[in-house]
C-alpha cells in the first residue's frame, strides 16, 4: 500500500527514480515561480491593494475601484498599457471571441500563423459548424499559414504581409489538439520582429492560454500587441471561479471593452459579482500553481516514458505551457488513463469518464476533471479526442503532492487493466 492506495510496487520504484532525476528541472521551475511571484507582489504593492478592494459592488459597477485596480495590476505584470479582466468573460474561448469581434469588421482579414487553431475556435471562425454569427458569415476573411516542424514559416508570413490588407495576425501559443510543439517566447519574439520588418500596423494577438507564467517573459514584452487568456487556467490559480483576461495596447482594449459591454460604456460598467477577492487571490497564487503543474507534468512525462509510452514534451525538454501529451495507442488505454486521473481527483472521484460528444468539438471526447472549479485546467485534468493515435492531453496540478498522487493512480489504472 502506498499511503493507503493499492499501487503497483514497480510503479512506486519508478516514481522514486523519476523524482531523483528531475531535481535540476524542478529547481528551474521554482526559480521561474519566484520571478513571477516577485512581479505579482510588486504590482500589488504599487497599486496599494486594500481589503476594501475585495468588496462587492452591485448594479452598474461604475464605482468599483477594486476592479479597476486589478486591471492595472494585470497591465503591470504583463508590461502592457491596459487590461480587461472580468468575471463576465466566461472562458478563454469567450475572451478570444471578444477580441476578434471587437477588432475585426466586415471586409477585414486575419491570419492564423500557427496553423489550424484550437477546436473550440473553428465554429467561431466559421471553419466548422453552421453558426450564422461566425466571423466568416459576418464578412471577415480568414487565412492560415501552417508551421513548419513547429517553427514559424517566416518567409511566407512576410510575403503575405507585404501584399497588404491584413488587419490582425493571430498566434496560438499552446499546441491545442495537435501534435506540434507549443511555441516558446523566443519563437514569438523572432516572428514579431519579422512581422514588424514588413508591417508596422498589423495587430499581433497571442492566444496565451496554458502559457501564462511558464516562462520568465510574456508575449507583450517581445513585441505582441495583445494577449488573451482564461482565469480557469493558469492565472486563476485554482481560486478564480470564472473569468478571462485581455491585456495589451490601450486603444485595442478600448475597442474590445465596447464589444464586451456597449459603445460608450466600455470598461466603466460591470458589477464584480462578489468575485474580486477570488480574482486577486487567484493571480497571487498563480505562480506557485503553475510551478506545481509544471512539476507534475514533468514527473508524468518521465514516468510514462519509462513505461514505454510516447510523450511530448519529454521531461527534460523546455516547456512553454502546462500541457503534457501521452500517445496511448488504443481507445482502451486512453479511457483507462482518464478513469485513473478521475479516480485520483478530490472531487467526484467516484465517477467514471466515458467518451461522449462535447459542444464545440468535432469528435467524441473523454475527459477526467474532478476539480473544485468546474472545467478548471490548472487543477489536474486530462482529456482527448477518441480517435487514433489516442493522445491524452493532460494539464494542471494545484500542488505537486496532489498532482503526483493523481498521476500514480492514473497510470496504475492502465497497468491494472493490462494484467
Amino acid at each position: 500500500m502506498y499511503y493507503g492506495y493499492d499501487l503497483d510496487e514497480n510503479l512506486i520504484k519508478l516514481a522514486k527514480e523519476a523524482e531523483e532525476e528531475l531535481g535540476l528541472v524542478f529547481q528551474e521551475f521554482e526559480e521561474n515561480s519566484l520571478n513571477c511571484s516577485a512581479k505579482v507582489l510588486k504590482a500589488f504593492q504599487e497599486e496599494m491593494v486594500a481589503t476594501s478592494d475585495f468588496a462587492e459592488v452591485t448594479g452598474y459597477g461604475y464605482t468599483d475601484e477594486g476592479r479597476s485596480k486589478l486591471e492595472r495590476i494585470y497591465a503591470k505584470v504583463f508590461k502592457a498599457e491596459d487590461a480587461l479582466v472580468r468575471a463576465q468573460i466566461m472562458s478563454g474561448t469567450h475572451a478570444l471571441n471578444l477580441a476578434f469581434t471587437g477588432l475585426l469588421k466586415h471586409g477585414d482579414t486575419f491570419i492564423s500563423i500557427s496553423g489550424k487553431p484550437y477546436d473550440s475556435l473553428l465554429t467561431i471562425i466559421g471553419l466548422s459548424g453552421d453558426s450564422r454569427n461566425s466571423l466568416i458569415k459576418n464578412g471577415i476573411n480568414y487565412e492560415q499559414i501552417d508551421l513548419i516542424e513547429s517553427n514559424f514559416d517566416i518567409p511566407t508570413i512576410q510575403n503575405r504581409l507585404k501584399q497588404g490588407n491584413v488587419k490582425l495576425v493571430e498566434i496560438q501559443r499552446s499546441r491545442g489538439y495537435s501534435e506540434r510543439n507549443s511555441l516558446t517566447i523566443a519563437q514569438i519574439e523572432e516572428v514579431c520582429k519579422a512581422i514588424r520588418e514588413v508591417n508596422q500596423d498589423v495587430i499581433i494577438m497571442i492566444d496565451n492560454c496554458y502559457g501564462d507564467f511558464v516562462e520568465d517573459r510574456e508575449p507583450i514584452e517581445v513585441g505582441a500587441d495583445l494577449i488573451v487568456g482564461s482565469l480557469m487556467k493558469n492565472l486563476g490559480g485554482g481560486v478564480a471561479k470564472t473569468g478571462g483576461y485581455i491585456v495589451g495596447r490601450k486603444d485595442l482594449i478600448e475597442d474590445i471593452a465596447e464589444r464586451y459591454s456597449a459603445p460608450g460604456l466600455g470598461k466603466d460598467i460591470g458589477a464584480n459579482l462578489n468575485q474580486n477577492l477570488s480574482l486577486y487571490k487567484g493571480l497571487y497564487n498563480a505562480p506557485s500553481a503553475v510551478c506545481s503543474s509544471l512539476k507534475t507534468m514533468a514527473f508524468a512525462s518521465l514516468l510514462l516514458e519509462k513505461l514505454g509510452f510516447s510523450v511530448d514534451p519529454s521531461a527534460f525538454q523546455k516547456r512553454t505551457d502546462i500541457i503534457q501529451t501521452i500517445t496511448l495507442g488504443s481507445e482502451e488505454n486512453l479511457v483507462n488513463f482518464c478513469k485513473g486521473i478521475q479516480f485520483g481527483a478530490p472531487v467526484e472521484s467516484y465517477l467514471t469518464p466515458v467518451p461522449a460528444p462535447m459542444p464545440g468539438y468535432p469528435d467524441d471526447e473523454v475527459m477526467a476533471g474532478g476539480s473544485f472549479i468546474s472545467g478548471s485546467t490548472i487543477e489536474l485534468s486530462c482529456d482527448g479526442p477518441v480517435v487514433p493515435p489516442y493522445i491524452a492531453y493532460m494539464q494542471g496540478g494545484l500542488t505537486y503532492e496532489y498532482g503526483k498522487l493523481g498521476i500514480l493512480i492514473g497510470i496504475n489504472q492502465i497497468l491494472k487493466n493490462k494484467k
